[in-house]
């Protein structure tokens, strides 16, 4: 097995495919075992072969390809999990995707939990943080197609009122300015989200505190909206898995 995995990251280094030789003696392994090994894997469907050169096969560009979700959401769930510590707060990152808020992650302790979800997320995405920042990177026809969909109803008495007044609401947002929200979705609990837009994509990430930290939301805010920078800039943050 290992030395089958060998010969398969030895093809993987070529895009224009390699002769059997070539991969005995990069993987070290004599040429009648490579033989064997190769037409193991050709028959396999591990790789293929054309013109006497091996190229990786559609079952390993299978498992490939279904490794790349996972690897994206593992790094997600690191990245939420050492923003928590760093701010002292729960982070959620959320996607708009087929018309609807999806909630993807959340990452809180016993000592910082996250909001309940006390009223259908989904349909209430006029009343916390993370729907206001997703539908504000929205075109001005997606916004009122969410809306007719998911009409504005109070979920608390800070919640904006009806449909005309939250869009106004959403064409004075800022673009790439944190959003925030003062008990609109939960008593006793503040919230803000920053918004991740990459091509047609809206995403966000979001903390939220106690009412009585409301103190603290702003320069949090402003913190994590650094900390996703950092990571966008370099490691670029998978924003959907």
């Amino acid at each position: 097995m290992q030395r089958a995995m060998r010969l398969l990251e030895s093809v993987a280094g070529h895009e224009c495919g390699a002769p059997a030789k070539q991969l005995a003696r990069e993987t070290g392994l004599a040429l009648p075992t490579t033989y064997h090994l190769l037409r193991t894997l050709v028959y396999e469907g591990y790789l293929r072969r054309d013109k006497g050169l091996f190229f990786l096969g559609a079952a390993a560009e299978q498992l490939s390809s279904s490794g790349a979700p996972q690897k994206r959401r593992s790094t997600v769930v690191d990245a939420l999990a050492r923003w928590r510590d760093a701010i002292g707060a729960p982070v959620y990152y959320a996607v708009y995707r087929e018309g609807e808020i999806d909630l993807v992650c959340v990452s809180d302790t016993p000592g910082n939990p996250a909001v309940q979800e006390w009223a259908d997320f989904r349909e209430t995405g006029h009343a916390h943080a993370i729907g206001q920042c997703l539908l504000s990177q929205l075109s001005e026809a997606a916004r009122r197609d969410h809306l007719d969909r998911f009409p504005v109803q109070p979920v608390t008495p800070y919640t904006v009122r009806d449909g005309h007044g939250f869009l106004r609401r959403l064409e004075r947002t800022r673009r790439m300015e944190p959003v925030i929200e003062r008990q609109e979705y939960a008593l006793g609990t503040v919230c803000a989200a920053v918004p991740i837009t990459a091509g047609t994509t809206a995403a966000t990430v979001a903390i939220s505190l106690p009412a009585q930290q409301a103190h603290r939301l702003l320069p949090a805010a402003q913190q994590l909206q650094a900390e996703v920078g950092r990571l966008l800039g370099p490691l670029g943050l998978p924003i959907t898995i």
